[in-house]
């Protein structure tokens, strides 16, 4: 089995980026570089990594912008932002758009390994038959599973996996792209009519509950409010 970790690497500078895979692939991780957010971004919901190192500044869509719309459906993956910048307020904004630490240039290779491993082992492993309550649901991810008193209501694996995104970000907008992406795999019309099924398919299953409820909100995406 590879035991190689997954890194992206958002950095605009190619001569920097090169040096940072060079370092970081002797060292048992496998780094994907992007030269801008929008690729980024795209690598993540296709390679599934265990670790984001994100540019603040770069073309399309900055280090942050990134980093916001990766949290709106995973809150645990680990974030590094790399920049130039140095006041405070440009530090703050990095914690608050969703990332974990945050690397001033220039760096030693060192540093950023160490932070790397750092957060990777504080990364938790989440308990797979951990149950979820929403309303007077629980919600078993594993086992593919609503309950609610004595009725049990199975779900297929897509159902599962967008109720849990949902779940996940509770009372917030979820971009439909974001939501296609990450389950479907590509944000094309007939994915994005396949969704509306299954979106229709859960409020069926959880009209046990009339303080539930997945709304459409137009132009944007889905949202789950309780």
């Amino acid at each position: 089995m590879d035991s190689r970790i997954k890194i992206i690497l958002a950095e605009d500078e190619p001569a920097l980026a090169l040096i940072i895979k060079e370092s970081l692939e002797t060292r048992n991780f496998d780094v994907f570089i992007c030269k801008n957010g929008e690729d980024a971004l795209e690598c993540y919901l296709k390679e599934k990594p265990e670790l984001l190192v994100l540019d603040v500044m770069m073309p399309k869509k900055d280090g942050f912008s990134v980093a916001r719309d990766i949290r709106k459906t995973d809150k645990e993956i680990p974030i590094i932002f790399l920049t130039s910048k140095s006041q405070t307020q440009d530090v703050v904004d990095g914690f608050n758009s969703g990332g974990n630490d945050y690397l001033k240039k220039p760096f030693s290779m060192e540093e950023l390994i160490v932070r790397i491993h750092s957060l990777l082992r504080r990364v938790p492993t989440p308990k797979n038959d951990t149950e979820i309550t929403i309303g007077k649901y629980h919600f078993n991810l594993t086992k593919q599973l609503l309950i609610i008193s004595d009725t049990r209501i199975s779900l297929t694996h897509r159902e599962a996996s967008l109720l849990h995104l949902l779940i996940a970000n509770k009372n917030e907008v979820i971009e439909r792209s974001i939501l296609l992406k990450k389950i479907w795999g590509d944000d094309d019309f007939f994915n994005g009519r396949s969704m509306d099924v299954f979106i229709t398919k859960l409020r069926k299953k959880l009209n046990l509950d009339p303080n539930i409820q997945i709304i459409n909100v137009r132009g944007q995406g889905y949202k789950l409010i309780e």
